[in-house]
């Protein structure tokens, strides 16, 4: 039987430096053994297996970067991937079974009055805010909160003002609310687009304030009403309760909070996120299941830097849809990814109400929604035009009172869109 590295079992036109390389190989010692070419391909099957398990399998084989797992990581080791906290986080290897690791904070000596060894402070200090900041020298908050139970009584009644005053005792006027024994990871902003819903109103104050303290977030409660007569415009006072609250606090990120939905998980933390992120992902409404792939309305947290990537909301959503897929076409174009905790995490009960007259269907929403990638830039937070009315402290919030300008922004907006 000829060898398979003899030449004369090839075709007459094979290539001469084949044929050379074939000779190379049969001149060693002993000669290349009587393989076929189905050996060949077993063999070669093999080596790429072997690549893949060392370069995939055990990432420690290579010394590569961390790599995170979705499937062997725990729910809450989910929602901490997709937060951006103060101070260090460590993580396993992908692979092993140990659970996340925390690094320790540590303590530091200094002289009354010296700002020596502390954490440097994201913001002015010496700038007047309209709420009290925390001390630099307490050490952070334990990561995750240690009081969390996962799922939690959510509360369908509608206690009075008077009633929630006295339970939410230490939230500062405003509805600012912080850790009292340590320094909060995140200073968040929720913006609460709101009218003619009181008793929602109360009933979302006492179950976020009762989440948001467990969860030792730095946090003031923002609610965004525009004045009588005019139509209502979600994405609008979004933007605006953002404007207005950089004005009032150092906020790190700002979640975005329809008032009809209740947490019902402690789990699901209201922290800033790495990624823009869908926080609503399982409404009871909805059979706890997502609505469409896309969806990113509801409840949505963004940093400071992803509002400017973005131009925050489109202005010209009046009346009710296609502000939330407005804002999903949004984050993409601007180079974003959605995240979302998991669906056992995440999970919202929606108080029922009927429907809102002064929220009439949008029937312009889906020309505008076709032009959004090329509008984004040009619609947003560098458009933003409103009068303000007025800004008050309740005791539980922070009342932003404000003139949409809807005559004039609708016949601006007409000029593009004659329809609209």
């Amino acid at each position: 039987m000829q060898s398979f590295t003899d030449p004369n079992v090839c075709p007459r036109r094979v290539d001469q430096r084949v044929l050379a390389g074939w000779r190379w190989c049969a001149s060693w010692p002993g000669g290349m053994p009587q393989w076929s070419r189905l050996q060949f391909l077993l063999l070669f099957c093999c080596i790429l297996a072997f690549m893949h398990i060392a370069l995939n399998g055990i990432p420690s084989f290579v010394g590569g970067p961390l790599t995170l797992s979705y499937v062997e990581m725990n729910p809450l080791d989910e929602v901490l991937l997709n937060t951006a906290t103060n101070g260090p986080l460590l993580y396993t290897r992908k692979g092993t079974n140990k659970k996340r690791s925390q690094a320790k904070s540590t303590t530091v000596s200094i002289r009354p009055g010296s700002t020596e060894g502390l954490p440097k402070d994201d913001f002015d200090r010496s700038k007047k805010y309209s709420f009290t900041l925390q001390k630099r020298d307490l050490d952070y908050c334990p990561n995750p909160p240690p009081s969390l139970v996962g799922p939690i009584r959510v509360f369908m009644d509608s206690p009075s003002m008077e009633q929630m005053i006295r339970i939410h005792r230490r939230v500062e006027n405003g509805g600012h609310g912080f850790p009292k024994d340590c320094r909060a990871r995140h200073r968040v902003g929720i913006v609460v687009p709101y009218r003619d819903r009181e008793s929602h109103l109360r009933i979302f104050l006492h179950n976020l304030h009762l989440l948001l303290k467990k969860q030792q977030i730095d946090y003031v409660i923002l609610v965004v009403e525009p004045i009588a007569n005019q139509t209502f415009n979600r994405a609008k006072l979004m933007n605006i309760g953002y404007s207005e609250g950089l004005k009032l606090y150092p906020f790190q990120c700002f979640i975005f909070h329809d008032v009809d939905l209740l947490p019902e998980d402690d789990r699901n933390l209201y922290s800033c996120p790495v990624q823009p992120r869908h926080m609503s992902v399982a409404v009871d409404k909805f059979n706890y299941a997502l609505p469409y792939k896309t969806i990113f309305g509801g409840i949505s947290a963004m940093t400071i830097q992803h509002m400017q990537m973005i131009n925050g909301f489109s202005n010209d959503y009046w009346g009710w849809g296609g502000e939330d897929d407005d804002l999903s076409t949004r984050t993409n174009s601007a180079g974003l990814k959605i995240s979302r905790y998991p669906q056992q995490i995440a999970r919202y009960k929606m108080i029922k109400h009927g429907k809102d007259t002064a929220n009439p269907i949008n029937y312009c929403r889906f020309k505008l929604m076709a032009r959004t990638e090329y509008r984004y830039k040009k619609d947003g937070l560098n458009t933003l035009r409103y009068d303000m009315v007025a800004i008050e402290k309740k005791p539980l919030y922070t009342k932003i009172l404000v003139d949409l300008r809807e005559g004039e922004e609708r016949e601006t907006l007409k000029l593009l869109i004659p329809q609209c």
